[in-house]
Parts: structure tokens; sequence; C-alpha cells
């Protein structure tokens, strides 16, 4: 049975949803039943010595997939949904993985606007699963969205006034957001103005693995000491990782490139290392024969000496914008697409962009 035949069987069932004694209304019934496909059964508070299962930790995206496995240690692993080579930009449910949200006891997702299909999850998840926004996590450092289609008229330092989030107006739990707040969130301007991949910052991955332990505790506080000596294990290489990249990039700082689509400010802003312009603005957009033309005169005229693809998108892009200019042609993988899932993934993501960076960037030098 395909997903979209099991949601349609699932809405033929919502009437008999109605007897499970739920004051929702029908049409949140109708999307719990397409989404989640059985009735709504309120996780208990935290017990005590109560212990992390298979689906009761749920994440996103490889890389805070690897923060909340190193955090979790030894017990217990969380559940990824966008594995292999997908991306949260197209992503789309599977039954399997709506059955374990709707279990969870805590959700992890970066924000609405990397991961849009956690927008219908997180309307009609139960209010008993924590569901933890890591993009309003206090202490981030937030970099605006740049201007201009090939960043003109970009400014790499263009985080707030302070270069960090507001913690004014932050949210008072390290990030964790119920659902019924997320269309507030969205609005208030910390998620939707801010470029949203956060996690290419390590100084930002450490603010993140202090959120992850904080919700983990919460939701298992007989383990919060041992969540506690795994955060601080974590955030030590967070520290032992940016010294070693910043030590590989520092031979060719300075050197310009191009990216395929505007994912890496955070890492270029942390390490030195500044785009002079992506192929297209969105990875899903296709971009029209003009842009591809303005791209190529633009590699000529900064003498780029390298465009860069990604995985999981059209790698005959690049050879059509670098064709006559000489620019070599690499591949960066923001998101994890080719790095094992697990602890250590966020590091093997960091490490292979900047190995990536340094190697198409020197070549030839």
């Amino acid at each position: 049975m395909n997903e979209f035949d099991w949601n349609f069987r699932m809405l033929e069932q919502a009437k008999g949803l109605l007897s499970c004694g739920k004051a929702s209304s029908n049409a949140r019934i109708l999307l719990s039943a397409a989404v989640f496909g059985s009735c709504t059964v309120l996780t208990p508070a935290a017990v005590a010595g109560e212990s992390p299962t298979e689906n009761s930790v749920v994440t996103t995206i490889k890389p805070i997939h690897g923060l909340v496995a190193e955090v979790l240690g030894n017990e217990g692993a969380p559940r990824l949904l966008v594995d292999g080579a997908a991306s949260p930009h197209t992503y789309a449910l599977k039954p399997s993985d709506a059955r374990a949200l709707n279990a969870a006891k805590v959700f992890f997702r970066v924000s609405p606007d990397v991961e849009p299909f956690t927008r219908k999850i997180v309307a009609a998840i139960p209010p008993s699963v924590t569901v933890v926004t890591l993009a309003e996590t206090p202490g981030l450092v937030l970099l605006k969205r740049r201007s201009g289609n090939a960043f003109e008229t970009h400014d790499h330092s263009a985080a707030d006034e302070h270069g960090h989030a507001d913690h004014g107006h932050g949210d008072h739990h390290n990030g964790h957001r119920h659902h019924e707040k997320d269309d507030a969130n969205a609005a208030d301007g910390r998620i939707e103005n801010n470029d949203g991949h956060v996690w290419l910052d390590p100084e930002n991955a450490k603010a993140m693995t202090r959120a992850i332990r904080d919700a983990l505790s919460a939701a298992y506080p007989d383990k919060k000491d041992i969540f506690q000596r795994n955060a601080d294990a974590t955030i030590a290489r967070l520290d032992a990782l940016s010294t070693e990249v910043n030590t590989m990039l520092e031979p060719v700082k300075g050197r310009p490139f191009v990216v395929f689509h505007d994912a890496y400010q955070y890492f270029e802003a942390r390490f030195g290392v500044p785009a002079i312009g992506s192929i297209t603005v969105s990875p899903e957009v296709q971009p029209s024969a003009k842009r591809l033309t303005a791209i190529r005169e633009k590699i000529r005229a900064s003498n780029a000496h390298c465009v860069f693809a990604e995985p999981q998108f059209q790698a005959k892009l690049v050879a059509t914008v670098t064709e006559g200019t000489g620019a070599r042609a690499g591949t960066l993988d923001p998101e994890g697409a080719t790095v094992a899932a697990g602890p250590g993934a966020y590091d093997r993501l960091i490490r292979g962009l900047a190995a990536n960076l340094k190697d198409c960037l020197s070549a030839g030098s």
C-alpha cells in the first residue's frame, strides 16, 4: 500500500476516530488521521528510571541526529527521518515515521523553513510530544538571508547588531516549543528572516548541544547527569573541530568560489572563506538561461577557482556555468547526504566541507 492509499484509508476511517473521545474539531481529527493513522494516546509525564526507546526521540536531518545521538550516548539511539541522500526540502513523511512521531517524547528539528514537511506534523502532533525547534535556541549566531541572487549586496557579518539572537524575547526553555505556538514562532521573525542553515557554524552546534541536553534531561530526569557529561564532551570536541578546520582552510582563504545554492554563509563567516555567488537561489528552482549566463560571466570576471555542486542536485549545471571559464568543479554537502548517520556525523560533515573546499581551491596552485 503506497502512502497516498494509506492516507486515504486513514481519512476514510476518520469517522471511527470520533469514538476515541477526543475534544478536537473534525478538521483536526481528519488531519491527525491522515498524518498519524491512529487515535492519539498521550504519553505520561517522565517516569523515574525511564530510558529512551527506539522511537521516543526523533530527529529530522543527519547533523542534528548526530548531535542528539552523542548527547544520548549509550542511553538510546534517536530515530532519523531524512536519511540517505534525501533532502529536507523535498522529503515526504513515511507512515512508519508518522507512527514513530505519534509515540515520541521529544522531536528535534531545525526550523519549519529548513524542514517544510514538519509544518503539518507539528500542527497535528500530540501535545505530549515536546517539539524542539533548534533555530530558536538562545545564543545562536543568526545571519540574515543574503540579498542579491549572486550576493552582489551581501554582508558576511550580517548578524543582528550583536551577532546573536535576541535573548530578551526568546524562548524560556532553550528553544523548546510545543506545536500550538508554531505559527507565532514563524511570524516573530527569528526564523523566517534568517538563513536557516544554522548548524554549519560549530559555535551554533555547541549552543544546540546544550538545548538538546536540556530537552533530553527534561524528558528523562534520571539521566540528567549522563546527558550533561555527554554534552560537555561533545562541546569540547566541537572546539577542537573548529581549530582543526580553521587551520585546514588557512592556505586557501581569499580564493573566490561559487556554490550551488546559498547554504554556506554560517560556515563561510566562521572560517573566513566567503563565496562570491550561487548558481541558484533555491535548490528546487531551475535557474534561467539568463542567470546561468550571468554566473558564468561573474566566474570569468572574478577568476573564481571553483564552482561547487551538491550531491542531491544537478551536477550538469556546474558543467554549464564553468564551461570556458577555467574554474574547476567540486562538491559540497551541507546536509550530510553522503555522511554516515549517527555519533560523529556532525564532525564528518564539517570536516568534509573543509576538505572539499581545500582540495578544489588549492588544486593547481
